[in-house]
């Protein structure tokens, strides 16, 4: 039997609590928090754990429910810019700290998130008006 990412660190019970730290985060981020429309942060968490669980290589739950991920388009109505994904990874990073990898899981874990949270960036930040602007 081959063991996988998601057997090695603890499988759903470890993601679900990466995730749900991550989302406690979010849900007071004057950046993020607008980018998901829901009231109830509920729904996106439990997508983002599916996600997480299968890519790892857990349960097909969220390819069987939800189809192709589509990170990109998914996320392309908001202004994902770097100054985002720098809060996204601020969360993600606090939930990765909340469990108990090695670390060499925590580095191989990282490298993926940073390597997302980079690859989802679909917009410049905004420039602040410069005095030219003003007069």
């Amino acid at each position: 039997m081959t063991t996988t990412f998601y057997d090695e660190i603890g499988g759903e019970e470890t993601i679900r609590a990466i995730v749900h730290r991550f989302y406690e985060g979010v849900a007071t981020d004057e950046v993020l928090r607008p980018m998901y429309p829901e009231e109830d942060l509920g729904p996106a968490e439990d997508r983002f754990a599916l996600f997480l669980i299968q890519y790892w290589g857990g349960p097909t739950t969220y390819g069987d429910t939800r189809g192709h991920p589509r990170l990109r388009m998914r996320h392309g109505p908001f202004m994902v810019t770097p100054t985002a994904a720098q809060h996204w990874l601020r969360h993600f990073r606090a939930g990765l700290d909340a469990v108990h990898l090695t670390p060499e899981q925590d580095a191989r874990f990282w490298e993926y998130v940073t390597h997302a949270a980079q690859f989802m960036v679909n917009s410049p930040d905004p420039q602040p008006p410069t005095p030219a602007d003003v007069l």
